[in-house]
């Protein structure tokens, strides 16, 4: 590689939440530089084949892990010529978001899922890269439906709130947040199909309307 030439990549975030925790998704790297070193899925730009970083950040997201994710906003730029050995370079990070199943039906034997709260020191840049994507959906779940795409295809308001608890490190209270999810309008009953609900009755199984299955809804004022 050309002392000149800067690296472009493309590098994802994928985030889940399992236990209550939410967790990142880190694959062992199959070449050097840090190779075997679990780290961020990431890969080259194909300038004849991506249309655009968005284009490239979900087939290195595809091809790494075989998850097509409903969810994809692009994070940050990360750049400079001490974040790769290599030389300068140049990353466009995005982050995701998936249930645990969907990681679990994928590439589960080459995931390896770390708590975000216990992360060890990362290859180049990426434990940055990570904070920072924590931080935005953090804040985001305080006014947008993003926690959703961690539910699941289909949850109990119960299982929402805690989604929503889980992320914002808080208890929410439980008629404020039914009536925060009613103002969003972003959820649509499954006719006649209900899901465990501890010693109560069974609670009605929701899911996120197609249309908002690609884009937030938002509140005027957050939870």
């Amino acid at each position: 590689m050309s002392v000149n030439q800067v690296i472009c990549t493309v590098d994802l975030v994928l985030l889940t939440l399992q236990a209550g925790e939410l967790q990142v998704a880190l694959l062992k790297r199959d070449r050097e530089p840090f190779k075997d070193v679990p780290a961020l899925p990431g890969g080259f730009i194909h300038a004849d084949e991506d249309g655009d970083a968005r284009f490239a950040a979900l087939r290195v997201l595809r091809e790494k892990t075989h998850i097509a994710t409903p969810y994809l906003e692009q994070l940050a730029t990360f750049s400079g010529p001490a974040r790769d050995p290599r030389g300068w370079s140049v990353s466009i990070a995005y982050y995701a978001l998936v249930s645990i199943d969907v990681i679990q039906q994928a590439r589960q034997d080459q995931v390896q899922l770390i708590p975000v709260d216990k992360l060890m020191p990362l290859p180049f840049d990426h434990k940055s890269i990570v904070d920072t994507a924590v931080a935005r959906l953090r804040s985001k779940s305080q006014y947008s439906s993003l926690p959703c795409y961690l539910a699941g295809e289909s949850f109990t308001l119960p299982q929402l709130q805690r989604v929503y608890e889980a992320l914002m490190g808080e208890a929410l209270n439980k008629v404020s947040f039914r009536r925060k999810m009613n103002e969003m309008g972003m959820l649509e009953e499954l006719d006649g199909q209900f899901g465990a609900a501890g010693a109560h009755r069974p609670a009605q199984l929701y899911r996120l309307k197609q249309e908002y299955k690609e884009s937030l809804t938002l509140l005027e004022r957050g939870l």
